[in-house]
């Protein structure tokens, strides 16, 4: 599983086994922290909370007859958590996340957990053997190749620019001094937009 979001760097090979799922782990995915409100949807007599893992359901490399057993209840679990206040407020924009988690835990699959699966800057600065770029944060530098996380940059990179309509082609590249893996980003999303046909800035 992916999501529109994530640049294949290179071609991924099989990280899963028969038995156990890939899947990268997510340092804002903290069952332990949150165990007072999954234990809601993963009882104790399930076992102890480490066997919910800190993953979404994206990157995921799974087997079709496993993604079978955990959808429906994936789905349950997402509806139940978004109706309950609690477990809403908690979890936000991460509901699913922990929906897919927990629906995993519940039917005793557990994830090989792969950080080589992905990165994600502007904090992951370097691709070395990753798979994958998932521009998931807005990338903002000042002409110095600074980072200024938080205050729009003079130069900037953010996926929210554009909720509107496609980028135009031919992104400017980041100044000098900005990591390899932003710079990686926009020439790969400039390799794209420049190969589609008929690609159309703003639609």
């Amino acid at each position: 599983m992916a999501e529109p979001d994530h640049i294949i760097v290179k071609p991924i090979p099989n990280l899963a086994s028969e038995d156990f799922p890939a899947a990268f782990p997510f340092f804002y995915i903290t069952p332990k922290v949150h165990e007072k409100v999954l234990r809601k949807y993963f009882p104790e007599e399930m076992g102890p909370i480490t066997n919910v893992d800190p993953i979404g359901n994206s990157p995921v490399i799974i087997k079709k007859s496993q993604l079978e057993k955990i959808a429906p209840t994936w789905s349950n679990i997402s509806v139940a958590m978004k109706g309950d206040e609690e477990t809403d407020k908690a979890f936000g924009w991460v509901l699913e996340m922990y929906g897919y988690a927990v629906a995993s835990a519940l039917h005793g699959v557990q994830h090989v957990l792969r950080k080589d699966f992905m990165i994600q800057p502007p904090f992951d600065t370097r691709i070395e053997e990753k798979f994958i770029i998932h521009y998931t944060y807005g990338c903002d530098y000042d002409l110095n190749g600074t980072l200024t996380y938080g205050k729009i940059g003079l130069w900037r990179f953010d996926k929210r620019s554009y909720g509107s309509g496609a980028p135009p082609r031919n992104l400017p590249l980041p100044p000098a001094g900005v990591p390899e893996s932003v710079v990686t980003l926009v020439k790969m999303v400039n390799e794209a937009t420049a190969n589609i046909p008929n690609w159309k800035e703003g639609e």
